[in-house]
């Protein structure tokens, strides 16, 4: 059994969305949920007059929540934690324990999200496990999204990433699609690299995308594995546009602290600012 899948509640629609995908995740995983809300109380402390109100409030919340999760899948144990603090560091305290991280996201790319980090990119740049930031999911056309799809670029973040997508697409019985778009020079830099140094190199960024994915068909004989290499693109815009119809997006942070994961310009914070479907952030732990 794995271990349990955290679940950050609140009354929003992208919290419905994240509460409704954790619980599906739980039940193909068998594995517990814990339902954490939390207060942000700096302005507010016991002997308040207000303080047990809002508490009562508080808790009440997540018991509705519990109450539908219960609803969704009554076999799915779970378990709801009332906690004090910001939302992004006490879900990261969970992070040691747990094997998901999910919350949900708006995806109006607010002004002040993008500059300082919404609470779901805060999540995952401070989580020690992988994250899942749900959107709330409208499609007036009814589109059926398929399969899982996953940036590669042969580091050990990225080797991480494929794993998690890997394990996903296997447990869904979804196609797994493993991109790399490598840097490329530009065109004025082009003019003064010969033409045989550039195929060259496009046959290494080849062998990398090989090796990013070698192994999985022996470990998960059922998953079928496609492979795009994409030249000239930018890493983000393409995950955006390939997960636009898929069930699921799995990318690497290479993050090596909350100011270093929130960098604008990074393809995880990139991606999540356009998120187009559930994705995963996953990260590698690394010594101090």
């Amino acid at each position: 059994m794995d271990r349990m899948i955290v679940v950050g509640v609140d009354d929003s629609a992208p919290g419905e969305a994240a509460l409704a995908w954790a619980m599906q995740r739980a039940t193909k995983a068998g594995c517990p949920v814990t339902l954490v809300h939390t207060v942000y109380d700096t302005w507010m402390a016991e002997g308040y007059g207000y303080y047990n109100s809002v508490i009562d409030a508080e808790q009440k919340l997540l018991i509705d929540a519990q109450a539908k999760a219960t609803a969704l899948n009554p076999s799915v144990s779970t378990h709801t934690e009332l906690r004090h603090g910001s939302a992004p560091r006490v879900l990261s305290e969970f992070s040691d324990e747990a094997s998901l991280i999910v919350v949900g996201t708006d995806k109006k790319g607010r002004f002040e999200g993008e500059l300082f980090g919404s609470v779901s990119l805060q999540v995952a740049a401070l989580a020690r496990c992988p994250v899942a930031i749900i959107p709330e999911m409208e499609d007036p056309t009814g589109m059926v999204r398929s399969g899982v799809v996953v940036g590669v670029d042969g580091s050990a973040e990225s080797v991480a990433a494929v794993a998690v997508a890997a394990a996903e697409a296997d447990r869904t019985g979804q196609e797994l699609t493993a991109i790399y778009a490598p840097p490329t020079p530009s065109s004025r830099n082009l003019r003064f690299i010969p033409q045989q140094a550039v195929e060259d190199r496009l046959e290494e960024e080849r062998v990398v995308l090989a090796e990013s994915v070698a192994g999985l068909t022996t470990r998960y004989p059922d998953l079928v594995v496609h492979q795009r290499l994409e030249r000239d693109a930018n890493p983000a815009r393409v995950l955006v546009a390939a997960a636009h119809e898929a069930q699921l997006l799995v990318v690497g942070s290479h993050g090596r602290g909350a100011l270093a994961r929130l960098m604008m310009g990074s393809v995880s914070h990139e991606v999540l600012l356009h998120i187009p479907c559930p994705t995963i952030i996953t990260t590698v732990r690394h010594k101090k």
